[in-house]
């Protein structure tokens, strides 16, 4: 069953209280019967063990990822990832509490590859900037002026040369998809094309 409980923001001084220590029969009941109607998708129980459990999961995340809001986004994720994964748990096979704990562990090692991607990305785009500086030449800087020379005849076209030849350009559609979209004849397509290219190759031939 779906549940439209939120989970609660934490802030960087919410004031965060380590999660309650257990030993007695009663708190070992307790947290036996929490945990029962947690896998059996009580709205309430997840809103408790959120209360019960959360602040461990933040101060894990927030440890390890040494940053305030991905420890508040891993802590959302582990929770909504528990009571969506809630059928898996296995209440023979350990606490829910540890449960919770083992997910956290996953959670902040895939914020933590995430984080090594977005480095890559970031490195490679650099690389390749500084690179494209570095072999900016005469053949380079014409083919800016075409493209700035094409854009601006393109803007000439007609607003249907425009629609279709973006279609097929950048649509990657073929002159029979053009037409079965827009409803138009098939040879009034390829008219309109046919008519649209040969204005922008006028602009890129060189003069006679």
């Amino acid at each position: 069953m779906a549940t439209a409980w939120p989970v609660p923001h934490l802030g960087a001084d919410a004031g965060h209280t380590p999660a309650r220590e257990t030993g007695t029969a009663r708190e070992e009941y307790e947290d036996a019967e929490l945990a029962r109607r947690f896998r059996a998708g009580e709205d309430q129980a997840l809103a408790q063990a959120y209360r019960q459990w959360g602040a461990l999961v933040y101060t894990l995340a927030r440890r390890s990822l040494g940053d305030t809001h991905d420890a508040e986004d891993v802590t959302q994720q582990v929770f909504l990832a528990a009571w969506r994964g809630r059928a898996g748990y296995r209440p023979e096979r350990g606490a829910l509490g540890g449960w919770l704990v083992g997910i956290a562990r996953h959670s902040i090692a895939d914020a933590h590859a995430a984080r090594a991607r977005r480095t890559d990305i970031e490195n490679a785009s650099a690389a390749q900037r500084e690179e494209a500086v570095r072999n900016w030449g005469v053949d380079e800087s014409e083919a800016a002026v075409n493209r700035v020379l094409v854009l601006q005849k393109f803007e000439r076209l007609t607003s249907v040369q425009r629609r279709l030849l973006g279609m097929a350009i950048y649509g990657d559609m073929t002159q029979v998809q053009i037409a079965e979209r827009t409803g138009l004849p098939l040879g009034t397509v390829k008219s309109h094309i046919r008519r649209a290219l040969h204005s922008l190759r006028r602009v890129m031939d060189p003069p006679a």
